[in-house]
């Protein structure tokens, strides 16, 4: 069984959430071990989803400069493009699992890259979807 996990969006907002500090410590555990074991895993969809939040609600809202800096340190973790296979699974997530659209292709992500847990807090603590476990490190 595969040691990778996936980060959610969530956990990158926490690290640069200073007003979080709790969270925030966790986040940047979580970030710093995936660089160093080199087993973590994001896909295309948590750097959208980033940079959305970045763009929008934090305080100052982020820079291109700045998101052109987090861009690059989170390359090494990329590893999940959207395919049509990947929706396809997503499709099929979200009718068994009844999941939201954007829930059901981190899932189907993570599922993709062989993870064995999905770090988030927007799914069900210790749900299982196959070999994956979602884990909410916040709790």
């Amino acid at each position: 069984m595969s040691d990778r996990f996936f980060l959610d969006t969530n956990v990158f907002v926490y690290e640069d959430t200073p007003t979080a500090s709790a969270k925030q410590a966790i986040a940047t555990r979580l970030i710093d071990r995936a660089f160093i074991s080199g087993k973590g895993v994001i896909s295309f969809q948590i750097v959208q989803e980033y940079f959305s939040v970045a763009f929008r609600r934090f305080q100052p809202r982020m820079s291109i400069a700045e998101a052109q800096r987090k861009l690059e340190a989170l390359a090494p973790l990329l590893a999940v493009h959207s395919s049509f296979s990947l929706y396809q699974r997503a499709l099929d997530l979200t009718h068994r699992f009844s999941l939201s659209w954007y829930d059901s292709l981190i899932v189907a992500a993570a599922l993709e890259a062989n993870c064995r847990i999905l770090y988030t807090e927007d799914l069900q603590h210790g749900q299982q979807f196959s070999n994956l476990r979602v884990v909410n490190p916040f709790l």
